[in-house]
């Protein structure tokens, strides 16, 4: 298991929500394979605190489906599979396609705060193309649809779309895909915010379910290909 870069700094958090955030990014990250199993008394001795609230940390991220949980085995990143893919890629569709109808009704004022947040993240990744940077184009990626969906202020679709945007890193990431189509990256991003500042709810909700198919079209031909 790689070993991070010192002790965690607390910040007030409880302790448990803290090792579960620090392991959450480095598992997106691809620091532990999957399929890799996660030590829990190796783990506590590395972050210099007790097994206690790394144990709640763990059980944490499996209720997220960050982790997977096996009895009398221990605990594992899990492996996903094409299917796992297409369901993450499905319910992130009905995420935003709700999302896009709360922004669509919300007001022009809404509306225009959002595109300005949005557009701010395209002009990064903007540059990130150009710099083929894969790993901060899909921490950009996930940052618009995540911004998206946030404008809306529902707690609920935030808190489901967060595990979603996690476990869609996770196949990103770990299939080592670098994006088959990063020519026409910005420009689909680019669209959806067209769509959303000229409040067109059917394009919107058209382009929301063509740019998730294209991604779980990319997704599994890579996973076959490996």
């Amino acid at each position: 298991m790689a070993t991070p870069e010192g002790p965690l700094v607390l910040d007030g958090r409880p302790t448990a929500q803290l090792i579960a955030d620090h392991l959450r990014e480095r598992i997106i990250q691809g620091d532990f394979r999957p399929g890799q199993q996660i030590n829990e008394s190796v783990l506590a001795g590395q972050l210099r605190t007790s097994r206690g609230p790394v144990r709640e940390a763990l059980q944490r991220l499996a209720q997220e489906g960050i982790l997977v949980s096996f009895r009398n085995r221990g605990v594992f990143v899990p492996e996903l599979s094409i299917d796992d893919i297409k369901e993450i890629y499905a319910v992130r569709e009905a995420v935003e396609s709700a999302s896009a109808n709360i922004l669509l009704v919300a007001g022009q004022e809404q509306i225009s705060r959002t595109c300005q947040s949005l557009k701010e993240i395209l002009t990064e990744m903007a540059a990130r193309v150009a710099l083929s940077d894969w790993q901060a184009l899909t921490r950009l990626d996930m940052k618009f649809h995540t911004s998206f969906v946030e404008r809306t202020g529902n707690s609920r679709l935030i808190r489901i779309y967060d595990t979603l945007v996690a476990e869609s890193r996770m196949c990103i990431l770990n299939l080592r895909v670098s994006y088959p189509r990063v020519d026409v990256l910005v420009q689909e991003h680019q669209n959806l915010l067209d769509l959303l500042e000229a409040g067109d709810n059917e394009g919107l909700q058209q382009a929301i379910s063509r740019h998730m198919r294209k991604a779980v079209d990319d997704l599994t031909t890579t996973t076959h290909q490996n």
